[in-house]
């Protein structure tokens, strides 16, 4: 076996959480080999919405050709891999579950460490592949399915200080998006007509208590929906430039302000913005307009590493590797899956 302190040490990493197929290869946890990805955007477009089992059968149909493919693409061949590892959660249980039998078969076959990894671990580590990380340092993680503040105190080390108590910051985007008859992903819709709006239907603002960093956007979605009844019920042509505006303004707003009152709060000397919802703009914009203001440095990965990959994977799963904490094979699947708890876990 490779020794676990090798700098050099190549993951191969595969991700299938939810309706992107992807394998990576990451040297030393920071420099990417090969990142290929299957989207499934095309296929669940005409559901408005992911599809579990459709998503677990692509995952199925394209994974054995995405690692020959990963592999290919690195310039290297399977023997050079020193470890397999593969998001265990969490994610739709049965997309999971095919990445997972990929990466124990293939570990096994390899004889080499198997490293489940967390998903959230991912996405804040996304950063690592392009940035210099310093601790302490904060995470503002948003995505379809996740809106939480992580503070770092340090490398590997994961404290929760806020999470949204209803929809995800991207579910939001996608229930609106809906509502005003845009296709799915709804989210970069939305975005663009933000943009693009001369005038803004203003919303109301979820702060909740006064000092909690928690979030909610289930009351600024039924806003959003009774502008729309109303419009209707008066027979009147709905001003859909503006609505978006005003919703992408107060989901924008909270966001910023929580984010850099943590930041504050807990003296971190870096914000990082991560997710698939870090791709849009008028969130990047607004939030790199304050930081600059407020002196604080804004890390956030390019757009291609934003959304769901397997080189994220292979950069959260290298904290792992350096500590030697590898997984057992008769690791299950886990759909709710705790950063903290992965953060604690050590060898099976």
């Amino acid at each position: 076996m490779v020794s676990t302190t090798n700098q050099d040490a190549v993951i191969l990493a595969i991700e299938t959480s939810c309706d992107e197929t992807s394998v990576a290869v990451v040297r030393g946890g920071k420099h990417i080999l090969s990142n290929v990805i299957s989207s499934q955007i095309e296929i669940h477009k005409q559901f408005g919405g992911v599809v579990p089992e459709i998503a677990s059968r692509k995952h199925v149909e394209v994974i054995t050709l995405m690692i020959e493919q990963a592999v290919e693409e690195s310039g290297l061949t399977l023997q050079d891999i020193s470890a397999v590892a593969v998001t265990q959660g969490p994610g739709l249980v049965g997309a999971l579950l095919v990445g997972i039998v990929a990466a124990k078969s293939l570990a096994m076959a390899l004889d080499v460490p198997f490293i489940g990894t967390h998903h959230i671990a991912g996405h804040i580590y996304a950063n690592q592949l392009v940035h210099e990380l310093e601790y302490p340092c904060m995470a503002l993680v948003v995505s379809g399915g996740h809106t939480e503040l992580v503070w770092l105190e340090s490398e590997g080390q994961f404290r929760m200080i806020g999470r949204t108590r209803d929809d995800a910051v991207g579910e939001a985007y996608d229930k609106v998006a809906r509502a005003l008859k845009f296709p799915y992903p709804g989210g970069p819709h939305i975005d663009r007509l933000a943009s693009e709006a001369e005038s803004v239907i203003e919303l109301p603002r979820a702060w909740l208590e006064p000092d909690s960093y928690d979030f909610s956007f289930s009351g600024l979605k039924s806003a959003v929906l009774a502008v729309i009844n109303q419009t209707n019920m008066k027979g009147e042509t709905l001003d859909a430039g503006a609505l978006a505006r005003g919703f992408q303004e107060s989901v924008i707003e909270v966001l910023v302000e929580k984010a850099l009152r943590a930041v504050r709060a807990f003296g971190a000397k870096q914000l990082l913005l991560c997710g698939g919802v870090a791709a849009n703009k008028g969130l990047r914009t607004a939030l790199a307009a304050r930081c600059d203001k407020e002196g604080v440095p804004l890390l956030v990965p390019p757009h291609k590493l934003c959304t769901d990959n397997a080189a994220m994977i292979g950069a959260a799963a290298f904290l792992k590797w350096q500590q030697g904490e590898f997984t057992s094979l008769d690791m299950k699947a886990e759909p709710n899956f705790s950063l903290e708890g992965w953060a604690k876990s050590t060898v099976s």
